[in-house]
């Protein structure tokens, strides 16, 4: 741990269903330190989320005792920790930190969970973390990307989430990638250049007339041919899958409004490439700093008014 920043501002927290990460941030926020675990929602016994944190945090609550901490995601879900309301749309930082419902460790450490939002338009819809994430990015208007099990597709204007939309594209990967038919002829990707091209290939599919369930039959249909290489099955239906949801999603936003894509690595280009094949552009901004500076704003925010229930 390094002691050059000082006593940090507080701890920051992302509990998603099936990973635990931890920070420790300092007031400017820069991150002193980090953990991470596969404890997440889903593994932590009823009673047990105050267990999980402190042994993971332990040396962090014993060196800086009464440290605040804040936490989003799936942790104020009602199979959480606590169950936390979620904010009504549209909604800026000041309705979403206004929301927060607040604890207390047993060594005095207070804990903030930030709420997840909701909309009650045509399509009712949920989130939990990635409103954190979209407040990382201070964005004035824009439509925020967060890619994922769950997609999410955020409308933000004048800094405020006006409404959003999910996508379950990472689940439908999950799902015809293991369970399916198209499994059998599979085999691991074994090469990055190939795999783009495969990738680029199903999201360029993804704008044509066949549909979804036609063109996804084309990853068994593609090999039996001699079109695709069983290691293409795989990054195909990720760009076909991706390739759709940016396809629908996109209709269903406003036209007008810059693209903001908050992924890296594998995931991002993928994005980023099926959204270029689709006529359009997107800027980039990394996951974890955006989680960081959306719980900075809240931490801010409350302590300059004050305003945290208690539960």
């Amino acid at each position: 741990m390094n002691s050059v920043f000082g006593r940090p501002a507080f701890m920051a927290v992302d509990w998603g269903t099936t990973r635990f990460r931890a920070h420790l941030v300092a007031e400017d926020g820069r991150l002193i330190d980090s953990v991470a675990s596969n404890d997440g929602m889903s593994s932590v016994k009823k009673g047990g989320f105050e267990t999980v944190l402190s042994r993971m945090c332990a040396v962090w609550l014993e060196r800086f005792p009464g440290i605040p901490i804040l936490t989003a995601g799936m942790v104020g879900s009602r199979n959480g920790w606590r169950e936390v309301p979620y904010v009504a749309c549209p909604a800026g930082l000041p309705e979403i930190a206004g929301g927060m419902v607040s604890l207390k460790l047993a060594g005095g450490s207070p804990i903030h969970i930030v709420p997840g939002l909701a909309t009650d338009d045509a399509a009712a819809d949920v989130m939990r973390g990635e409103e954190t994430q979209i407040l990382g990015l201070d964005a004035s208007d824009a439509v925020v990307i967060l890619p994922g099990t769950h997609s999410k597709w955020a409308v933000v204007r004048a800094g405020r989430v006006e409404t959003f939309r999910t996508f379950m594209t990472g689940e439908f990967y999950s799902l015809l990638t293991h369970h399916s038919v198209l499994r059998l002829l599979a085999e691991p990707p074994t090469d990055d250049s190939a795999a783009r091209a495969a990738s680029r290939l199903g999201a360029a599919a993804a704008v044509t007339d066949g549909g979804l369930l036609n063109l996804a039959f084309h990853a068994r249909t593609g090999v039996l041919a001699g079109r695709l290489k069983p290691q293409d099955v795989e990054p195909y239906l990720s760009g076909l899958l991706i390739g759709e949801e940016i396809t629908k999603a996109r209709r269903l936003v406003p036209p007008d409004l810059p693209l903001l894509l908050v992924a890296d690595g594998v995931i991002a280009d993928h994005y980023r490439q099926a959204i270029e094949v689709t006529g359009g552009t997107v800027s980039l901004a990394n996951p974890e700093r955006t989680f960081v500076d959306g719980l900075l704003r809240i931490a801010r925010h409350t302590k300059e008014t004050g305003r945290v229930r208690s539960h």
